[in-house]
């Protein structure tokens, strides 16, 4: 009897100790990612291509997350976003949450697979007009690299703009 006790206490004990080590080795995965990161593209879809710009900072945050903030400039605007990203080791997923100065707010789930990590996040809303708007971005870190790509439509008229920025350390 004592001994199927004690297999039992060790049992749920491994138990314990294996997702914490999981969110561990998930945690250190995103932390890798921590630094200051430029990259530049263009946005397409307008009269014609635009050069855009970014910075995006990542830092260490709190419980299991990392921070990012970013700053991308177009010829006649400014984009901030700012957000989170983590493990959540009860749902045994990555999470994402992002937010910009453009009103635009997100939660994604990250998917993995291919020695990658793929956040989309995708809202709809209104524009200043009042006319619908589908407002996505996506966050691809794979192995050493990021990349944002952004993707703006307008409903009313169908055009759609969109960029892909490659970051490098």
């Amino acid at each position: 009897m004592k001994m199927w006790l004690r297999a039992m206490a060790v049992l749920a004990l491994a138990q314990m100790v294996v997702p914490a080590a999981a969110a561990e080795a998930e945690l250190a995965l995103l932390s890798s990612y921590v630094g200051n990161w430029q990259g530049e593209g263009a946005l397409v879809g307008g009269d014609k291509p635009e050069p855009f710009r970014c910075r995006l900072n990542i830092s260490r945050g709190n419980q299991q997350k990392v921070n990012y903030t970013g700053r991308c400039t177009l010829v006649n605007a400014t984009l901030s976003i700012s957000g989170t990203i983590a493990y959540n080791d009860a749902a045994r997923q990555y999470e994402a949450v992002m937010s910009s100065n453009a009103g635009y707010t997100g939660l994604a789930i990250g998917r993995r697979g291919n020695n990658q990590i793929s956040f989309d996040l995708r809202e709809r809303q209104k524009d200043r007009g009042g006319s619908d708007v589908r407002i996505g971005s996506r966050i691809l870190l794979i192995g050493d690299s990021i990349t944002v790509d952004f993707e703006v439509e307008f409903n009313n008229s169908g055009d759609v703009l969109t960029a892909s920025v490659p970051f490098e350390r």
